[in-house]
């Protein structure tokens, strides 16, 4: 197996559970509608604590446990700098001000949701995050050149995938236990004859 390009450079990290609570707290308060477009562009481009194809990685194992994905991503991360500190640090940030601004915006709402200004307003705030989540994927998609399984076939599961839930409505669950066997199954043996060659 070939060493990773940047194994020569120490990886960027969180500095403090001071720094991992106000990046995640910067990173909720931009979160609006998907947070995957701003962690990715935080974490990856920002703070470089991740390469594309790690946070690919992270934010896969993130999605299939249960929860939101951005706060199991936050546990990940707390825990793998600081231990039990770095999640209550982390879970701190993705919660504290963002629960401040819900309650101050739902008081507000209550009062103007029949308003058609804030009707089209919540309606482009959602192609918006549409769009984001679109650009994020297309953007992350360049580290599928960097899997076992290769662009094809990765393209292929994901296609299925979207046919599967968007199109004949199938349960995710199902789709997930089925396609991610059959994924897990594919890397496993591509990774065994990469291993044997």
């Amino acid at each position: 197996m070939m060493d990773s390009p940047n194994t020569s450079t120490p990886r960027a990290r969180p500095e403090s559970l001071a720094d991992l609570f106000i990046s995640f707290t910067m990173l909720a308060l931009q979160g609006f509608g998907g947070v995957l477009a701003v962690a990715q562009r935080e974490l990856v481009e920002r703070k470089r604590w991740f390469t594309n194809e790690e946070f690919v990685e992270e934010w896969s194992v993130a999605q299939i446990m249960p929860g939101p994905n951005i706060v199991n991503l936050a546990i990940m991360i707390g825990g793998r700098y600081f231990g039990v500190p770095g999640v209550l640090a982390a879970l701190a940030g993705m919660f504290t001000a963002p629960l401040i601004v819900l309650l101050s915006i739902a008081l507000v709402y209550a009062q103007y949701a029949s308003h058609p200004g804030v009707i089209g307003a919540l309606r482009g705030m959602g192609a918006v995050a549409a769009g984001l989540v679109v650009a994020t994927g297309l953007r992350l998609g360049s580290s599928l050149k960097n899997s076992a399984m290769g662009i094809a076939l990765n393209t292929a599961l994901g296609l299925l995938g979207f046919v599967a839930v968007a199109l004949l409505r199938w349960p995710l669950v199902y789709v997930l236990l089925g396609l991610g066997s059959v994924a897990c199954v594919l890397a496993y043996r591509k990774l065994g004859q990469e291993a044997s060659a």
